[in-house]
């Protein structure tokens, strides 16, 4: 029987595609001197860079000045990035009836996310959704990284469950879905065809709103 479902954030719950260009073009237009960059090649150019997040922005941006022969300091551009983007967040279509719907059964709910604690936090209160969770663990606060099954065991041990107990929820095949799975929780990958397939045995949706459905099965 299941009793708890914890979520990645980036790729997940966040979609962090459109919350980025959202932030981008929002900067471009406040700063006055990327006004003489193309407003396309610019965003795209930052995009490419950041690589789906896997590159920290201080060297998008000392890249980003140096291509482009910008005229500005990468150290405050990064500042304005980590003060400003919660302000961009987007989440998936469904996100909010999807939560809805999981704490009407009942269920332990959290999350799991690699990156920087209040960077993270600010991102996920962008997303009006700090409220729905039992259990926020962000690798930076914990000393703990995905694919790590530690953290995972952590999370599990703050719900109050056991792992064949639980589904976690992500995007990338082996952070999220073969860790949980080799921590002994059930995988549930959130397609994205930027990765392969997990390697692991796992259940797939590709939109959030197809979780209820599913969880529904697996509750009895």
């Amino acid at each position: 029987m299941i009793k708890g479902i914890l979520f990645d954030l980036d790729g997940t719950l966040l979609d962090r595609d459109k919350s980025l260009v959202a932030f981008i073009e929002n900067q471009y237009d406040r700063i006055p001197t990327f006004q003489c960059i193309q407003k396309n090649r610019f965003v795209q150019r930052f995009i490419e860079l950041d690589q789906k997040g896997y590159v920290w922005k201080d060297k998008v941006y000392q890249q980003l000045i140096q291509e482009l022969n910008i005229d500005l300091n990468s150290e405050e551009l990064l500042r304005d990035y980590v003060e400003s983007f919660h302000n961009h967040c987007i989440g998936f279509p469904g996100l909010i009836e999807m939560l809805d719907d999981l704490k009407g059964m009942e269920l332990k709910l959290g999350i799991i996310s690699n990156g920087y604690g209040r960077f993270q936090m600010n991102n996920i209160k962008g997303l009006n959704i700090d409220h729905y969770f039992d259990a926020i663990l962000i690798s930076e606060i914990e000393g703990l990284r995905k694919p790590d099954i530690k953290i995972f065991q952590r999370a599990i041990g703050r719900l109050g469950i056991e792992p064949q107990e639980s589904i976690f929820v992500g995007d990338h095949p082996v952070n999220d879905v073969d860790a949980s799975v080799n921590a002994g929780m059930k995988g549930l990958w959130k397609e994205d065809s930027f990765f392969d397939r997990p390697s692991s045995d796992h259940l797939t949706i590709r939109d959030l709103r197809d979780i209820k459905k599913l969880i529904s099965v697996m509750l009895f």
